[in-house]
This record gives C-alpha cells, sequence and structure tokens, in this order.
C-alpha cells in the first residue's frame, strides 16, 4: 500500500479504522482562533486604511483634467468646461518619457486652460493683432481660451509674453478630456515655435506617437458589432468544458493512452530529427571545436555535438516514459480510474462547476477595493502652486521668485519674466497621512494578497468539503448528503475561517519578499553588476519553488481541514504524510492529471479559437445573412477576446476538476489504510477502484454498512 514499514514508520504510522468514522466530520469546533481574530482585526484595519483614504484622497485628479491653476475641468466653477486646451502642444516633445507623463496625468510644460469646447479649425495672432487687446482680440471672437483673470484691456504682445492666452489654436477633438489635434505631417510658423517642429512631433511626445482617437474609436466600433458572438464563443467555451469534464469517465482511459502514445510519438520524431541532423553536420565536419565558444547561441545549431546531446537527452527521456509505462501500469490504471470517479463526481454535483463564479465574484472585489483605496492614497494631500517660468535665463527673470509658492486665485504677477505664471506643482506631504504615505501603501498590498489567498484558500476547502462527501458516501448518490457545497461553504466559514487565514497568511509573507526582491532586481539593473544580478536571480528561483511548494501544501492542507476539521499545521502534517507514504501514486495521478487538463485546456482554447478566426474573418460561407459577422476594423480583436475568456472559463471549470481529483485520491489512499474490505471495515471506492487493487468488499452489493 505504501512501501516498506521504515518508510511507513518515517513518514508516520497508517491511519487505523475508525468505526465512527463517516465522511466530513459535522461535529467540530472553531480552529485557529488567534489566527482568525488576528485576521479579523486586520481587515478592521484595512477598512479603515479604505476610509482614511477616500476621506484624505482626491481621485479627481484621475478622472478629471486640470488646468495650469490647479483647477479641474468640469467640477465647480468650470463645470461648462469640461475640456483641457494646451496652449502650446509643441512643448511636450520635451516629455519623451510617457510613462512619466503618465504619472504627472498627461501634463505638458505649457498653461492650460479649461474650455467648453476643442477649436474646429486652425487661427493664429496676426502680426496686425499684436498692438490690439485682448479683448478685442480674443473676448470679442468668443475665443474664451485665456488664463482666468487676464484683463481685457490688456495688450495682446504683452499676453502672449507672458503666456496668458494662445498664439494659436490647433483643430482638435477631445480625447480623455484633452484637446488633441489630429497627427500630420504639415509644417505651420507660428511665433516662437521652431519650423522644424510638426503637430506630430508635439503630440508624440504626449501619447508616443499614438493615435489614441482613432484607434479607441475603432476598437469601440468593433465591439458594438461583435459582442454578441463574442458571447456566443464564450458560451461555446463554456459547454466544451462541461462536456469534457462530463465524458471523461467514457473517455478517460483511451484519452490518457492516446495522449502518452502521442507524447512517445513526438519524443521518437525528435530523436530521428536528432540523429538526421547529427548524421549531416558529422559528415561535413562541423564541430564545436571549430566554432569555439560565442555568445550568438544559434551558432550552435551549426556544430554536431549539440544535436548529439539533444538526441541522448530525448532518448534518455523516451526510455523512462517507457520504463514507467512498464513498470508503473498499475498506478496509471489506478489514476485514470480516479478521474473517472472524479468525473462522476462531477457530474452528481453540478452546483461545484459554477462555485468558480462565486470566487471570481471575491476576487474582483478585493481587487477594486485595493485599486481605489491605493488610487485615493496617491492622491491626498493639499494642492501646492509655485511660480514657473517656461525660460528661466530670460532676461528679466533673474529676480522673479521662481519655485515659491503663490495662490492660484490672485490676479497675475506684474513681473517682466516671460510666462511667469502661478502652476501647479504636486500635492503636499506634510500631513499625517502624506507623512506614512509609503506604509500605508505597503499595507493595502498586503491586505490585497492576504485577502485574495484568502479568497481562493476558502474555494479549495469548499470544493474538498463537498468532493469528500461524495467519496465517503457508501451507497452513491443515496448516501450523499443534500445540498453538500452550501453545508461545506457555511462549515467552512463558521468553523475554519483562522486556519484558511494562517495558510493564506504564510503564503502572502512569501510573495510579500518575492515582491521586494523584485523591486531590488529592478534596482540593480541599472547598475550592471552581474554577480549581484546573479545572486537575485538565485534568491528569486528559490522563492519561485518555496512558493509553489506552500501552494501544494495549502491545497491538501485545506482537504484535510475540510474532512477532519483540525487546526492548519495538523491538518498539513496528516497530508504531507499521508502523501509521502504514497510518493510514487502521488507523482503518477499528478502528471497525468497534468497531462490530461492541459489537452483540456488546449482543445476548448483551440476549438474557439479555430471558430472565432473563421466566423469573424468572414471564412465561413452559407451560414445566411444573420450569422455573418459585420465587417471589422480590426478582425483580431474578438477573436483575441474570445480566447482569452474561453482559456479563463477552461481554467475555472478544470481548477474544479483539478480539486476533485486531489481530495478523491486524499480519500483514497485513506480509505486503504484505513478499511480492509470486511463486513466490518468496508472499502468506500468503486467498483472499478476494486477490480484494479484486486480488492473486494465482503457486504454483498446494496447491503447496509454494519454498524460497530
Amino acid at each position: 500500500m505504501g512501501g516498506k514499514p521504515a518508510g511507513e514508520e518515517a513518514y508516520g504510522q497508517p491511519l487505523k479504522h475508525d468505526p465512527s468514522f463517516r465522511g466530513p466530520i459535522k461535529s467540530r469546533g472553531c480552529t485557529d482562533v488567534i489566527c482568525c481574530v488576528l485576521f479579523l482585526l486586520f481587515l478592521l484595519g484595512y477598512a479603515a486604511l479604505g476610509v482614511v483614504a477616500w476621506l484624505y484622497g482626491d481621485p479627481r485628479q484621475v478622472l478629471y483634467p486640470r488646468n495650469s491653476t490647479g483647477a479641474y475641468c468640469g467640477l465647480g466653477a468650470n463645470k461648462e468646461k469640461p475640456y483641457l486646451l494646451y496652449f502650446n502642444i509643441f512643448s511636450c516633445i520635451l516629455a519623451t518619457n510617457i510613462i512619466a507623463v503618465a504619472e504627472q496625468g498627461l501634463r505638458c510644460p505649457t498653461p492650460q486652460v479649461c474650455v467648453s469646447s476643442c477649436p474646429a479649425a486652425l487661427w493664429a495672432v496676426s502680426q496686425g493683432d499684436l498692438s490690439r487687446t485682448v479683448g478685442e482680440v480674443f473676448y470679442a471672437a468668443n475665443r474664451t481660451v485665456c488664463l482666468p483673470g487676464v484683463p481685457r484691456d490688456m495688450p495682446v504682445l504683452q499676453s502672449l509674453e507672458r503666456e496668458l492666452c494662445p498664439g494659436f489654436l490647433l483643430p482638435s477633438a477631445p480625447v480623455l478630456g484633452r484637446c488633441f489635434p489630429s497627427p500630420n505631417s504639415s509644417q505651420f510658423e507660428f511665433p516662437g515655435i521652431s519650423g522644424n517642429t510638426s503637430i506630430d512631433q508635439g503630440i508624440s511626445g504626449l501619447l508616443d506617437s499614438l493615435n489614441a482617437r482613432d484607434i479607441s474609436v475603432k476598437i469601440f466600433e468593433d465591439l458594438a458589432q461583435s459582442w454578441y458572438w463574442i458571447l456566443v464563443a464564450l458560451g461555446v467555451a463554456l459547454v466544451l468544458s462541461l462536456l469534457f469534464l462530463l465524458l471523461l469517465r467514457l473517455v478517460a482511459g483511451p484519452l490518457v493512452l492516446v495522449l502518452i502514445l502521442g507524447v512517445l510519438a513526438v519524443l521518437a520524431y525528435g530523436i530521428y530529427h536528432c540523429w538526421k541532423e547529427y548524421q549531416l553536420l558529422r559528415d561535413k565536419g562541423a564541430s564545436i571545436t571549430q566554432l569555439g565558444f560565442t555568445t550568438n547561441l544559434g551558432a550552435y545549431r551549426s556544430v554536431q555535438e549539440t544535436w548529439l546531446v539533444a538526441l541522448i537527452v530525448l532518448a534518455v527521456l523516451e526510455g523512462i516514459l517507457l520504463l514507467m509505462l512498464v513498470f508503473l501500469r498499475q498506478r496509471i490504471r489506478i489514476a485514470i480510474a480516479l478521474l473517472k470517479e472524479a468525473s462522476r463526481a462531477v457530474g452528481q454535483m453540478m452546483s461545484t462547476v459554477f462555485y468558480p463564479l462565486v470566487t471570481f465574484v471575491l476576487l474582483l472585489v478585493c481587487i477594486a477595493y485595493w485599486a481605489m483605496t491605493a488610487l485615493c492614497l496617491a492622491t491626498s494631500g493639499q494642492p501646492q502652486y509655485v511660480f514657473w517660468a517656461p525660460n528661466a535665463s530670460l532676461p528679466g527673470c533673474e529676480a522673479a521668485p521662481l519655485n515659491a509658492s503663490c495662490d492660484p486665485m490672485a490676479p497675475p504677477a506684474n513681473s517682466s519674466c516671460p510666462g511667469l505664471v502661478c502652476a501647479f506643482q504636486g500635492y503636499l506631504s506634510t500631513g499625517p497621512v502624506q507623512r506614512s504615505l509609503f506604509n500605508l501603501q505597503i499595507y493595502g498590498v498586503l491586505g490585497l494578497f492576504w485577502t485574495l489567498n484568502w479568497v481562493l484558500a476558502l474555494g479549495q476547502c469548499v470544493l474538498a468539503g463537498a468532493f469528500a462527501s461524495f467519496y465517503w458516501a457508501f451507497h452513491k448518490p443515496r448516501d450523499i448528503p443534500t445540498f453538500p457545497l452550501s453545508a461545506a461553504f457555511l462549515r467552512t466559514l463558521r468553523y475554519h475561517t483562522g486556519s484558511l487565514a494562517f495558510g493564506a497568511l504564510i503564503l502572502t509573507l512569501v510573495q510579500m519578499v518575492r515582491v521586494i526582491l523584485e523591486y531590488i532586481d529592478h534596482k540593480l539593473r541599472v547598475a550592471q553588476n552581474p554577480v549581484a544580478r546573479c545572486i537575485m536571480c538565485c534568491f528569486k528561483c528559490c522563492l519561485w519553488c518555496l512558493e509553489k511548494f506552500i501552494k501544494f501544501l495549502n491545497r491538501n492542507a485545506y482537504i484535510m481541514i475540510a474532512i477532519y476539521g483540525k487546526n492548519f499545521c495538523v491538518s498539513a502534517r496528516d497530508a504531507f504524510m499521508l502523501l509521502m507514504r504514497n510518493i510514487v501514486r502521488v507523482v503518477v495521478l499528478d502528471k497525468v492529471t497534468d497531462l490530461l487538463l492541459l489537452f483540456g485546456k488546449l482543445l476548448v482554447v483551440g476549438g474557439v479559437g479555430v471558430l472565432s478566426f473563421f466566423f469573424f474573418t468572414g471564412r465561413l460561407v452559407g451560414l445566411g445573412k444573420d450569422f455573418e459577422s459585420a465587417p471589422l476594423n480590426y478582425y483580431w480583436l474578438p477573436i483575441l477576446i474570445s480566447v482569452v475568456g474561453a482559456y479563463v472559463i477552461a481554467s475555472g471549470f478544470f481548477s474544479v476538476f483539478g480539486m476533485c481529483v486531489d481530495t478523491l485520491f486524499l480519500c483514497f489512499l485513506e480509505d486503504l489504510e484505513r478499511n480492509d474490505g470486511s463486513a466490518a471495515r468496508p472499502y468506500f471506492m468503486s467498483k472499478a477502484l476494486l477490480q484494479i487493487l484486486g480488492k473486494k468488499n465482503d457486504a454483498p452489493p446494496g447491503a447496509k454498512r454494519k454498524k460497530p
């Protein structure tokens, strides 16, 4: 059953028969209470963090554009002026780092003003307008594009020198609340602007040569015309996933055999191809001694030693796989039988298939709450305004109070410095929230990871409780409890919130360390220190392996919690010992299940992708006008959405199936150790598993289980 006695003692004694055991224990108590209290206190602090962020934050700076005085367009006094106009879009050429521009709210180093509508035609101040007043040139022509408070009797020349009014207007359209001109290659000559500067260059500094308006409009048009066909594609993915799981009880054996033979055939072809390449290069005399050492890895394809090594590796893998088929065929049959039993369990409890929707909604809530909290924290603080000039080296700017605090609502400063304005600089960091901003953001990230891991742990424990109820039902489906999924959900929330929080916290701490290492690695890339990079890579690899192991251990610990109701540490120890006593069966089942689910995902995603490609490209003919896709600007967009959606749906369905297989496997191992097939200790496993193991129950089929 589990190997030699010495091995059994090393990993604990086999479980003894418990006559009172009838599946998931109903009479249980709360576990890991201390961790439950800590988790609830942490959630209270997380909620308080959200309240503080909402009170002190100002997310409007992301949602609404802001003019040079810091006022928001479309709000308050500018309610009728929802768009932001840039005086000199060409100044954006200096903003070559689009990431930095995005962090600053798409602001350019030029005066900006809120307007009711974007300019529709090209206009520029003429030579004769320079001697006229602002009221005559701008206000009389209904051009309300000057900064607030500019007097009507101010000469136009003076307003242009101080950059209180724009010297030109370009035909533009609103994008993200900003007036952006249409990019083109035309050259325009304006006062103070280089003749080699084009409109396209100005916008490139802000949006990196991206015509965001045209692309976004076309994308929305495509989605509006194809959304219902995308839903049909997702429905096809749902049906294919469900059919694949339900039909596994009929085709699991042949399908696994075909997949294994397919892997053998691929390896065999690889061996043949490597041998032919090796022969060809050997006859040419191409050797690695002639090539020497080079950093061009592609050059090694032209030497015979490369293909010889690949041939040896593939031959070893082929031999190992053949030996596994010969000596582990019995365990492969057990794995196939468990897959069939899992398909049967999913068919008996169809509600489990749709439980990932609950998990998905909870994950969305956690992510949305963190995103809003982080956004409000990042925008907390009082706005700060300072004097700013476009060119501080001009005559008259020597005594200008540059970078000094100012009041944006005060009248324009009477200064000889051209273009001196009171501009928004940022948000003050002197408040209690701002001084602790970094620590609060770290607390938010910790809350994000912990809540996400707890939601995933809840889903695993609930599904494990439902599927364990199926296995430990002696007469299936008659003895399966009513509403097993709901009962498992309520039982888990009532008794094991602390245990789930404990396991989620361990995983969260490892993930936080990985995030810190990623940050350090990002900083070290600038130094280009190969030794430090190598050490960092080793640390990251070790932590990745540790995270995978903790996820595996947590998953099996949650299964034991769902069955026995013990605390996290005891459940993790019992699950680990049970698996180590049956390590060969664990490896075989894990690989067979992974291979089968991988094939299922490829089948669903590939099928939906191929159908979407032929449909949206118009290659499916003869379906009638009602079943034809409308012409699209980007036919790849609905195809991509359909493929990604199909993968998400298939992953959700198959995650339920994978949890079912793991739960039934642990129950199967315990069944072997607890029972012997006698009338007093009958096996709970299916007849197919009994036949494979050469065992049987003494109690005749249909007989009631003898009470102790």
